[in-house]
């Protein structure tokens, strides 16, 4: 693919969106990685322990944002080699739709669904 052609265009800005929006969530985000206040005079165990759920799930959430982070620059350096768009498990060709819904996948329908069955 040369740097002109219209579809790695495409592509490039998807990756950009992906990014920006997974920027955004993660500057949105950072409050709620705030400690958890444990003075019982305040609130109660049930609503500690509800804020200490919550916290460990935006956690969660941040670290799955810094991966597709990972995931969108490693897209980047593959973008113009013959490995991007190629599926990592049968080596066929991913279909353009499913990479401009999602640059940073590895794997074509048919091998994302059979991983995810068993």
């Amino acid at each position: 693919m040369s740097a002109d052609n219209p579809y790695q265009k495409r592509l490039r800005a998807r990756l950009d969106e992906l990014e920006a929006q997974t920027r955004r969530y993660l500057a949105d985000s950072a409050s709620a990685e705030q400690s958890v206040e444990l003075d019982q005079t305040r609130q109660g165990r049930l609503s500690r322990m509800d804020a200490m759920q919550a916290q460990a799930m935006s956690r969660a959430a941040r670290d799955r944002a810094n991966q597709q982070l990972q995931r969108i620059g490693s897209t980047r350096k593959r973008l113009g080699s013959a490995e991007f768009g190629v599926c990592m498990d049968c080596d066929e060709t991913i279909a353009q739709a499913r990479l401009l819904h999602d640059p940073t996948i590895l794997r074509c329908l048919d091998c994302a669904a059979a991983r995810e069955q068993g």
